[in-house]
């Protein structure tokens, strides 16, 4: 593992690869191993002729973890994606992100585009706008005494998940609470760089790829099919689809 400090946080993140560098900004209760490596997007990325590097978002993984919401908003998290691109002396980057890492993703773009060569928003569509899919109820579910106590369906999934990756309980309830910050129809359409929405067609949390990328200037939509928000992050549709996304932007 490798780390840098970054206005008191320290950011663990992996660097493999040669080539055109792609940032890898893995989804909520997730961390950079159980988003990018076990699935095999690395080593795809890196077969590719590219560079991967993927971070551990503040308060997941190896990373440094706050109890409090304010520090986990989105525009704070996003500043410390480009910290680590000029920790390594990265100009520009095509920056991927999953769920949390897409609204991530976003933010960096619509703040930091000469930084940014493409956008990919998995497991993100419509509801970076309107806000919808995620609610305190995942929050509450993390901070219940236990996982059999948790009777909500989507807060017992993200409880389960973070549980399995073995994530602070604690930490992950204060960044649902504080990192759920939305993008306005007119901020989205400011996006200038080439975006890919991708999302699963049985996501119940993401939302439309077609809708969000409908008000992204010339932003393509990828359906996974037949994928839930868990399952499609190791699809192959979807590997392959990020991959040509990669190939064909300029």
């Amino acid at each position: 593992m490798q780390s840098f400090i970054h206005h008191g946080v320290e950011i663990a993140y992996l660097d493999q690869g040669k080539g055109d560098p792609v940032v890898l900004i893995h989804g909520f209760a997730s961390n950079k191993e159980v988003n990018w490596v076990a699935p095999g997007w690395f080593s795809i990325i890196v077969g590719a002729g590219r560079r991967a590097i993927a971070l551990d978002t503040r308060g997941h993984g190896q990373s440094t973890k706050f109890y409090k919401p304010v520090d986990y908003h989105s525009t704070k998290m996003a500043g410390d994606a480009v910290a680590l691109m000029d920790h390594l002396g990265i100009a520009r980057a095509d920056i991927f992100g999953y769920s949390m890492g897409a609204r991530i993703a976003a933010f960096v773009a619509l703040a930091a585009p000469a930084r940014v060569r493409s956008a990919i928003l998995g497991g993100l569509g419509s509801n970076l706008v309107t806000g919808a899919g995620l609610y305190d109820g995942i929050a509450e579910a993390l901070e219940a005494p236990s996982l059999e106590e948790v009777s909500d369906v989507k807060g017992y999934m993200f409880r389960s998940f973070a549980e399995q990756t073995m994530s602070d309980l604690k930490a992950l309830a204060a960044c649902m609470r504080g990192s759920r910050q939305t993008l306005s129809k007119e901020e989205v359409t400011k996006i200038s760089v080439p975006v890919l929405v991708a999302v699963g067609t049985h996501d119940p949390i993401a939302g439309s790829a077609k809708a969000l990328a409908e008000l992204i200037p010339g932003a393509e939509a990828l359906d996974i099919p037949g994928r839930d928000h868990l399952l499609a992050v190791s699809d192959r549709a979807f590997k392959q689809g990020v991959l040509d996304f990669l190939a064909r932007r300029p």
